[in-house]
């Protein structure tokens, strides 16, 4: 199973999504896979500054969840951390892409399954995403 280790950071009632550039039009949740050594924070901290160039404040643990991995095809195991950040996101590193979802919008179709069916509605029921009935 693959690990991974991810950041969920929620401004203004929307989520940051990012893709990469070797799949522009999926869209992930910040992090990555820890290295030999690496606690998942110590990850987390590594990949925000690669890939967005900011670093995390307020790291608090969401959950766990699994899912397939879109670019491997294999079973993945997510570990899920609320994150504000330090600083102001740019894609760096591998990434193509930044933005921000509530998951209803047009960046629907375009979420990695772990986002739209395991994230949003655990961000959701922990009461750090507030989905209203307004637009869709």
């Amino acid at each position: 199973m693959l690990n991974v280790v991810a950041a969920a950071v929620i401004d203004q009632g929307r989520l940051l999504v990012v893709s990469k550039k070797v799949a522009p039009d999926v869209f992930y949740l910040p992090g990555g896979k820890p290295e030999t050594g690496e606690n998942p924070q110590e990850t987390l901290v590594r990949e925000l500054n690669e890939e967005l160039g900011v670093a995390p404040r307020d790291m608090g643990l969401l959950g766990q969840v699994e899912d397939m991995a879109v670019l491997e095809g294999v079973p993945m195991r997510m570990t899920v951390f609320t994150v504000r950040l330090a600083g102001r996101p740019r894609p760096a590193a591998e990434l193509a892409a930044l933005g921000w979802t509530d998951g209803r919008d047009s960046y629907e179709s375009r979420l990695a399954p772990a986002v739209r069916n395991q994230v949003l509605p655990l961000l959701v029921r922990a009461g750090a995403l507030v989905l209203d009935d307004h637009g869709m």
